[in-house]
Order: structure tokens, then sequence, then C-alpha cells
């Protein structure tokens, strides 16, 4: 996985422009209602989510592609980027107020996406906050490709996606108290100046 995202941030830059999602907007509001002052980041890529995020609150954000991470240094001076693997760095002794996570649990097979929420939860403060995106099973992509799990398919060579119905999600973060769910379309231009409607889902929980 490292070596894919290092060859794509290599080849095209700020793959999804610079603007950040409305996913990390309405974060943003949510994290404020509930007085947050503190935000992790995992899978943060070059930064565009983190560094709205980092107007507002004391940011942390992790990325594994070394070269996501310069591009989001320059990109962004006030969040602190770790690079490596989320697997390798949580849990560790630091606690935050909330985590914000877009689009990074439906990369991976089910037992690696349970491992990432309960390494996540454990970097939460008590009554901590989290905001999470991932595909739906309403996107144009599902089906595409091989089915190595259910509803997860291998739809490039190396490449997986999980899509996520409303039961399965939750049922991925019923450790937690489940406060709001719902779905999203995520407009995206690409570095090719292409563009592309993804659906996704959102949740959004306390630690309990």
């Amino acid at each position: 996985m490292k070596e894919y995202w290092d060859n794509r941030y290599q080849d095209e830059g700020f793959i999804w422009g610079d603007k950040p999602s409305s996913t990390a907007q309405y974060a943003t509001v949510l994290f404020l209602e509930n007085h947050v002052q503190t935000v992790l980041v995992p899978g943060a890529g070059y930064g565009r989510n983190a560094k709205l995020l980092s107007d507002s609150f004391e940011v942390d954000a992790i990325e594994l592609s070394p070269k996501a991470v310069l591009l989001a240094r320059k990109m962004d001076n006030k969040t602190n980027y770790i690079e490596g693997s989320l697997f390798d760095l949580l849990p560790n002794d630091k606690k935050y107020n909330a985590i914000y996570c877009y689009d990074l649990l439906h990369l991976f097979t089910q037992l690696d996406r349970r491992r990432i929420i309960e390494a996540c939860m454990g970097q939460l403060d008590r009554d901590g906050v989290y905001y999470f995106t991932c595909f739906s099973n309403e996107d144009a992509a599902f089906g595409i490709g091989e089915e190595i799990e259910e509803n997860t398919f291998e739809y490039k060579k190396g490449k997986i996606a999980h899509f996520f119905n409303k039961e399965d999600l939750e049922d991925h973060f019923k450790n937690s108290e489940i406060i709001e769910t719902g779905t999203i379309n995520e407009y995206l231009e690409y570095s090719n100046r292409s563009t592309r409607v993804y659906k996704l889902r959102y949740i959004f929980g306390k630690k309990r």
C-alpha cells in the first residue's frame, strides 16, 4: 500500500485538489459543539482536510506515504504530521478529544478495519468524539472487481475497497455511542481536471 500511494503522490501531487472535503467542514461544526480542542487525523494524505481542522484545533495527523507528508508540510504549517503506519504508531500515550478519519476504513479487509477502529478509540479521551467516512454500497463502483470478502472487492490489482451499508457501519462501531449516521455525495476534481462523484457514508459518535 505504501508503494502504491507514494507512486500516486509522486505522479499526481495534490490528487484531489487543495480544497477540504465537505465532511471536514461538517466535522468541524460537530467538534466545536462538543468543545473539542485536540484532533487526531489518521490517514491524512497530503493534508487538505487536516489543514482546515488546524484552523480551529490542535491537530496531529498520521500518514504512511513520505511523499504525501512532504506535500502536507508545504501546504500546512500548523498540523503536526507524523510519518508512518497507523498500526505501528497507535496506540500511544497521547489522548485526543476527537478523531477525524476520512476514507481510510474501506481500504482494508475486515480484520484490519476493526484493528483501526480499536486503535483510534484507544487514543480518545473519555467522552471523546469521532467522525469517520467510508465508501457506501450505493456508490456506482460497488461490485466492480473480484469479491474477496463480503462487499469487499479488488477493483484494481493490489487495491481493495469495502462498501458499507448502514447496518455494517454501525456494527463496526457497536462498542461506542453512535450519535449520527448518513450518506453524502462527495464531489472531487482531480489534478488532471477530471471529476467524479462518490457516494460516502459517515458516522459520528462518542467513546463509551
